[in-house]
């Protein structure tokens, strides 16, 4: 008789075992049901939803008047960083917003992780494919403008497609590393969204550490390009070569790279610090942090679309039509800064600008006159 209780009581436990991903909040935490959460989240994803649909019909038609292969492979790199953008806030935000309307129970919803599991791996892969796609323009920027020959014959429009697909299998296999062993996903406070378990734990320390550092090192890959392009179009454009092409569009291509870059930066590198340092130091999970670098975290997905729609000479000039937006007016300015600096230096500054700009006529003012042949009495006066 008591031998068969107990066989009863081991077969309850077994049924009743907490599943992996709801392991670390057993008990369960008290869900926080409220009505300023179910608005805010879906505020937040519509919001972010309108502005990403929004700009790939921009994208969408601009890139079907553009005629410049530069152009228009950065414009598919934008296109599916604006896509991803979508499609990231399409899945998480609909989860998130389901929760707070439905209360459903992930246990009972999710007895196997399953769902838990897409979740995580999805915070995960629509996470590093902006971070790792801005890399990716970077280098397409950076080699357009250093060596504009050899691009135009490597990056074509397909071969730009094939990147922006690389970047989504890089980040979806990090995403699947959990699924191998490799950490976990677990389900977090306040119940309404899985993530990667931070925690010093090998595993988990592990691929926590590869999340954080594949961010932080696109970020620092991001930088490192721009920098060099933006010194070497500016020589470009304000050189004794700036005649031979035209340059708005790559001036207009580089302002809106960095400032993609400098977004991502704000609402990604707090979370990526905070996640690699908690991991290193062993200390106990702060959820208030976490939950608001998160939130500037999503912030990245709603304020992308908007670096295209708005930083267009297009937009600009509407915006403030008195304003001369073109190369020429760039140029003057530049030239007139650089001949303000030299004159503050010495009074040798105007005149090797001068010599620059033109030298058959300095040439011509500094060659002496020719000596003719004239009478003595001539001379003698």
């Amino acid at each position: 008789m008591v031998s068969s209780l107990l066989s009863v009581d081991e077969t309850v436990a077994q049924s009743n075992e907490t599943p992996l991903c709801f392991s670390i909040n057993n008990p369960t935490f008290k869900p926080n049901h409220t009505i300023a959460s179910a608005y805010f989240s879906a505020i937040f994803s519509g919001l972010g939803l309108s502005s990403n649909l929004f700009a790939l019909l921009v994208l969408a038609k601009t890139f079907q008047h553009t005629k410049s292969r530069s152009r228009s492979s950065f414009l598919l790199f934008l296109g599916g960083l604006v896509f991803t953008d979508f499609m990231g806030l399409l899945v998480t935000g609909s989860i998130v917003v389901s929760y707070h309307i439905t209360h459903f129970n992930w246990r009972q919803l999710d007895p196997h992780c399953h769902f838990c599991n897409f979740m995580g791996m999805s915070m995960v892969f629509y996470g590093l494919c902006p971070l790792l796609l801005g890399a990716a323009m970077a280098m397409e920027r950076f080699i357009g403008i250093n060596r504009p020959f050899s691009r135009s014959t490597a990056m074509t429009n397909s071969r730009a497609c094939s990147t922006v697909a690389i970047v989504w299998v890089t980040a979806g296999c990090i995403s699947l590393l959990p699924l191998t062993g490799l950490g976990n996903y677990h389900l977090q406070v306040p119940g309404s969204w899985c993530f990667l378990n931070i925690s010093s734990e090998p595993l988990d320390m592990t691929f926590s550490l590869i999340f954080s550092l594949v961010g932080l090192l696109s970020l620092a890959v991001s930088f490192l390009l721009n920098t060099v392009s933006v010194i070497t179009l500016l020589k470009v454009c304000c050189g004794q070569d700036s005649r031979q092409r035209r340059r708005d569009y790559e001036v207009e291509m580089m302002v809106q790279l960095i400032l993609i870059m400098a977004i991502a930066s704000i609402c990604w590198c707090p979370l990526l610090v905070f996640i690699a340092q908690t991991v290193l130091s062993g200390g106990e999970l702060k959820v208030r942090r976490l939950l608001l670098w998160l939130r500037f975290a999503t912030w990245n997905q709603i304020l992308d679309p908007w670096v295209y729609i708005l930083f267009r000479r297009a937009v600009l000039k509407r915006i403030a039509p008195n304003m001369d937006w073109s190369r020429g007016s760039i140029m003057s300015l530049s030239t007139s800064i650089r001949r303000l600096t030299r004159a503050s230096l010495g009074g040798t500054g105007e005149q090797s600008e001068n010599i620059r700009t033109n030298p058959d006529k300095t040439g011509r003012e500094e060659m002496p006159l020719p000596v003719q042949n004239m009478p003595a009495s001539s001379c003698s006066l």
